[in-house]
């Protein structure tokens, strides 16, 4: 299958990571103008999952998110401000260890969260930052991804906001390890320590089933109850017929990329 990229690409093979002793591809998406706006600096979204959400060619059964074609688009007609798209490639068998913060007995997997999160923070971040024209504050920096990708965002993004003033939660495994994002959610004790509250996109597929449905509810008061604001600063949506595949979240993606980032 021929690669379907719609852009300015770069790729960065084998990154190694200390924390987790392995390796895995980045790929960048830069913005139009990107070349010819030598002094200008841009905001940037991580995504996890990075095969899936530009390339037909690396993606899962062939589907991608077509975040590239989406983002060129919008930031062409003004509707979202120019931004870099970082993809992080997951690493196959290790994703369901690296996207979540908790051993959960009844995959007997998980728990690796924390130095993924390290990984993003101390690692990738710092060398994107260094090669890139980034804007590198909490408040033009977001972070991405859909299932257990959508679970670690929030997981990540409520433990390093600092980092992360952001987060795209789609479809996420609110079920993971009997709903422990739930209580960490209630654990929060006040607002991050920078006094800033992330910025969520949050949504489910209603056809992603009755349960997950109802759990994503409860994600959305979780955070409702801890002073996130509808509209505001949480957006909440439910995708009429949509189910748990990334061309369903393909859909998604521009409305997502409004809310987050949205045209100065």
């Amino acid at each position: 299958m021929e690669h379907t990229l719609t852009g300015e690409f770069r790729y960065h093979e084998n990154f190694a990571s200390q924390f987790l002793g392995n390796q895995r591809t980045l790929i960048v998406y830069l913005p139009p103008g990107y070349e010819h706006e030598p002094e200008r600096r841009y905001p940037v979204l991580y995504l996890h999952d990075g095969q899936n959400v530009f390339d037909r060619a690396t993606a899962f059964l062939g589907q991608e998110w077509q975040v590239d074609e989406t983002a060129q688009a919008l930031i062409e007609q003004g509707q979202i401000e120019p931004l870099i798209i970082a993809g992080i490639y997951n690493t196959g068998e290790q994703r369901i260890h690296e996207y979540t913060q908790t051993r959960d007995e009844r995959k007997q997997a998980g728990g690796q969260a924390g130095l993924y999160g390290r990984l993003l923070v101390e690692e990738v971040k710092p060398f994107l930052d260094r090669r890139y024209r980034t804007r590198r504050e909490p408040e033009h920096t977001g972070l991405g991804g859909s299932s257990l990708g959508g679970l670690v965002t929030l997981h990540l993004g409520l433990r390093y906001p600092e980092f992360f003033g952001k987060l795209l939660v789609m479809s996420p495994s609110v079920w993971w390890d009997r709903g422990v994002i739930l209580r960490e959610i209630e654990l929060l004790r006040a607002k991050p320590s920078t006094g800033i509250w992330p910025r969520i996109w949050l949504d489910m597929g209603a056809k992603e089933g009755h349960i997950l449905l109802a759990q994503a509810r409860m994600l959305r008061d979780a955070l409702i109850a801890q002073g996130w604001r509808l509209k505001a600063d949480l957006h909440y949506h439910e995708a009429r017929g949509a189910r748990h595949t990334e061309s369903a979240w393909a859909k998604r993606v521009g409305p997502a990329l409004k809310f987050l980032f949205p045209a100065k």
